[in-house]
């Protein structure tokens, strides 16, 4: 799951699909395509909405997409065209490229709507983005399971 910051969407799509698949079988994790918040918890706002909901993401820590995620997992899912654009620019190559997906495609099949950044808005965008974020999390769940 990969952001802008890895602090506010990525966290919250990372702590959704875990809830959704048995842990002794898939590893998810996030990244940020930005690197200004490596090492910081997630967003308070964040961790408050997945709490809300039964998640706990406080064993969170930001990262830095790099290109060595492309050899570490098979699905790449990005929130919005800008993130998109810049993972696909470290891709080494096709089939790499062809592992990165907008993660609301899922929903809206070739549509490219993006999960909006809640992180200069009120508690409400974030639990918009929950709420996008499940249900597409449900349908990567069914899909890959």
């Amino acid at each position: 799951m990969v952001c802008l910051g890895n602090i506010c969407r990525s966290p919250l799509a990372e702590g959704i699909l875990q809830s959704k698949l048995p842990k002794d079988h898939f590893q998810v994790d996030s990244a940020g395509t930005g690197d200004w918040h490596v090492g910081q918890l997630p967003d308070k706002r964040s961790i408050a909405t997945a709490k809300k909901h039964g998640i706990d993401i406080t064993n969170q820590r930001a990262q830095h997409f790099t290109a060595n995620h492309f050899e570490k997992f098979d699905y790449i899912y990005v929130m919005d065209m800008s993130n998109y654009k810049n993972v696909l620019h470290l891709a080494p190559n096709e089939k790499a490229k062809a592992k990165v997906k907008l993660i609301l495609n899922e929903l809206f099949p070739n549509e490219n709507v993006e999960v909006p950044d809640p992180y200069y808005g009120g508690e409400e965008g974030f639990e918009n983005v929950y709420q996008m974020l499940d249900k597409a999390c449900d349908v990567i769940a069914k899909k890959i399971s």
